[in-house]
């Protein structure tokens, strides 16, 4: 019986037959405007406030008092309270980018994963988190060791990865192969704004849908819709599948 960790969001669960393999790894990509942060976000204030998990959140680019105005800005009103708490714990750019390692800061979380009964992670972004690193190899190696040492503590992960280009067929890297998931969220501009989509290209183990489904954002946060008649969809031809 595989275990799946549920991630609360309207309408993506079902997208993703229940949720996603609990212990896992999921790469979640987008272009700048996205949403991926505010799913990040979603994902581990959900699992306080409705499973009771608690979370870790990474970010090596902002910092926990910008982290808490983003998230209660979208209405995750007890974002400040889990976190005095401790059912949330923050990693922010202060902490993370003390040293010119990441091994020293690698061993300051694993401190508090060991401490802990931590359940879900979000590293918040790749595209910082690979400055580290000298070149493709050492990253690599390290990502590896990394999402290694995350699941063996029983972490269910997301990996916040920037995306250059609109559609993730002309921007396929290395992390897309290394994690058991990828999700794609994805925007096209429209006369009154943009259209936001979500698309779950991989998930290993699971059965799951992986048409392209509305999205929007909106106090509450994201939700999936499922029947598309209300909204605008892609041409053909822009079609990344």
């Amino acid at each position: 019986m595989i275990e799946l960790t549920k991630t609360g969001i309207d309408g993506l669960d079902d997208i993703l037959n229940g949720g996603i393999v609990r212990n896992s790894t999921t790469l979640v990509s987008g272009n700048p405007g996205a949403g991926k942060s505010l799913f990040g976000l979603q994902y581990v204030y959900n699992g306080v406030d409705q499973f009771d998990e608690d979370g870790i959140y990474l970010t090596f680019e902002e910092n926990e008092a910008d982290l808490r105005q983003a998230a209660e800005s979208i209405g995750f009103d007890r974002w400040a309270e889990y976190v005095e708490e401790g059912h949330i714990k923050v990693y922010d750019k202060q902490v993370l980018l003390r040293e010119n390692d990441f091994s020293s800061s690698l061993e300051i979380l694993l401190d508090d994963i060991d401490d802990a009964d931590y359940e879900r992670l979000v590293l918040d972004s790749l595209t910082m988190f690979q400055l580290f690193f000298e070149d493709e190899r050492e990253k690599r190696t390290y990502l590896l060791k990394f999402t290694d040492i995350l699941r063996d503590n029983g972490l269910t992960t997301l990996l916040i990865n920037e995306q250059g280009t609109v559609f993730p067929e002309t921007d396929i890297g290395l992390e897309n192969f290394l994690t058991d998931g990828n999700i794609y969220l994805l925007q096209t501009p429209t006369d009154s704004g943009v259209n936001r989509y979500v698309w779950v290209a991989k998930m290993r183990k699971q059965n799951i849908d992986t048409d392209i489904f509305p999205m929007e954002i909106a106090e509450g946060g994201i939700t999936v819709h499922k029947n598309a008649s209300a909204f605008s969809m892609m041409s053909e031809q822009d079609s990344p599948i």
